[in-house]
């Protein structure tokens, strides 16, 4: 559950340009959040990766738990993807070789405009996870 509440965080800020122009009184409210944004994308970025490495060793899941295997490897492509865009600012930090900083700064590059829409998966697969935690829940 703690889950779909962490994708759903990172979904509003990833998609906060989106959210703002439509309702503009969450501006005050993602305000609140967005100073930690950097820290949030840097461990998400990680935990991502660290998940899509675990849903590939557990591949025979695909069989038995479909959906819960997709929803596992989506998640954690959000998680990677958002977490990149905004956590790049403190994972450079961490970082001291200059390929690897380049590298990373293309990959934003090519990821960034399609951020607000990353950010609105996000949500969505941050709601579905709760929906699901609730039903299959045992």
């Amino acid at each position: 559950m703690l889950f779909g509440v962490w994708l759903i965080v990172l979904g509003v800020l990833g998609a906060s340009n989106l959210i703002i122009a439509r309702k503009p009184d969450a501006k005050e409210l993602i305000g609140k959040i967005a100073p930690y944004q950097g820290w949030m994308g840097a461990v998400s970025a990680l935990w991502g990766v660290w998940g899509l490495i675990s849903a590939i060793l557990s591949l025979g899941l695909l069989t038995t738990f479909p959906i819960w295997w997709a929803t596992w490897v989506a998640t954690d492509v959000i998680l990677v993807a958002l977490g990149l865009l905004l956590g790049i600012g403190t994972l450079k930090t961490f970082i001291k070789q200059p390929q690897a900083v380049e590298k990373m700064d293309m990959l934003v590059a090519k990821l960034a405009p399609k951020q607000g829409v990353l950010g609105l998966v996000g949500i969505g697969l941050g709601a579905w996870c709760l929906v699901a935690s609730l039903l299959f829940a045992g």
